[in-house]
């Protein structure tokens, strides 16, 4: 019953113009039972229900290429961004990159906006990568020009200062993983439809160019990246997770949602913390990471001294005083 719910309730939520604000985006709940990665037990958890398989939209429209949900009510603040090229497995086309490029500018210019999930409309699929039937037809001297296009859209992602989670249902490769990597956590959904992840550009005599030769070896490690891209290797969410390619490893539920369903729980987790200081904490790990620790601790500094003359940490030590929840605005 939850499960039908959950199917009617979705299929409402994604009704509408790809970046309608306006709309309640509201879900059946559902009970499912996440596995995550270093754990010993599994535990039951309920959430919202994401049901792709209702929302098929096999549209030649360019505009179904990208949908875009601006969540309200409790979950005001979340944005969802669901890829949905069904026919072509949701591979990266021009038309993608540009309406991406736009989604991406929205939400940077939006300081209501306290987290971002990336996931798939599509059954079964993350994003299968470039694409390759569109890549055919382009004069070999369009490759160059596009691919730099991706490659900068998958920064601007990236660098988008509020946390981005991948919901990966489905395989992602090639510059479907590069653009999970590029996202601040990775969730992948295993057993049935389970996540298949690789930059596997080798086997067409080409290399990640969407910085996936540079992103992989900061996540897991040169000499294990080295070995996946080489040998153009795909791993399932469990070993995955085991690698520290994703974050969390989640057991596939019948709607085949599981990834999306734990990343809309963890960014409902994010949510009512302090936005600002949020964002600096993004800023400052990110930073860091690329210079070493002296610098590191300087521009850590340099990004809490941004929250110092904020509303929104006086409001925490004053809720503290008053043993109550914070209400943050922002400010």
């Amino acid at each position: 019953m939850a499960a039908l719910v959950g199917r009617r309730v979705l299929l409402q939520a994604f009704r509408g113009h790809a970046t309608d604000r306006g709309s309640v985006c509201r879900l059946g709940a559902v009970c499912y039972r996440p596995r995550f990665c270093g754990r010993g037990k599994e535990l039951e958890m309920s959430a919202l229900a994401w049901n792709r398989a209702t929302v098929r939209h096999y549209s030649s429209d360019p505009k179904d290429d990208l949908r875009v949900r601006y969540l309200d009510g409790e979950d005001a603040g979340i944005v969802v961004v669901g890829l949905n090229r069904p026919k072509a497995k949701n591979a990266i086309s021009k038309n993608l990159v540009k309406m991406m490029y736009d989604t991406v500018e929205d939400i940077k210019k939006n300081n209501k906006v306290r987290s971002v999930i990336l996931c798939s409309v599509v059954p079964g699929v993350f994003c299968a990568g470039a694409d390759l039937k569109e890549r055919a037809k382009m004069h070999q001297s369009e490759v160059g020009p596009f691919v730099s296009k991706a490659r900068a859209l998958i920064t601007e992602l990236g660098n988008l200062p509020m946390p981005i989670i991948a919901a990966i249902d489905g395989a992602a490769l090639g510059g479907g993983l590069e653009m999970a990597l590029a996202c601040d956590i990775r969730i992948a959904g295993t057993i049935t439809n389970s996540a298949k992840m690789g930059l596997v550009e080798a086997k067409l005599a080409i290399i990640p160019g969407a910085g996936g030769t540079q992103r992989l070896p900061r996540a897991i490690g040169v000499s294990l990246a080295k070995e996946l891209i080489f040998a153009a290797k795909v791993v399932d969410g469990v070993e995955a997770c085991r690698l520290g390619l994703v974050n969390h490893s989640v057991e596939q539920n019948e709607s085949g949602d599981a990834a999306y369903v734990r990343a809309l729980e963890l960014a409902r987790e994010i949510n009512p913390q302090g936005p600002i200081a949020v964002r600096m904490a993004k800023l400052a790990i990110n930073q860091g990471m690329e210079v070493d620790l002296s610098t590191g601790l300087a521009i850590e500094e340099a990004c809490y001294s941004q929250v110092i003359p904020t509303k929104d940490r006086l409001e925490g030590l004053a809720a503290f005083r008053e043993k109550r929840s914070p209400h943050y605005k922002g400010e």
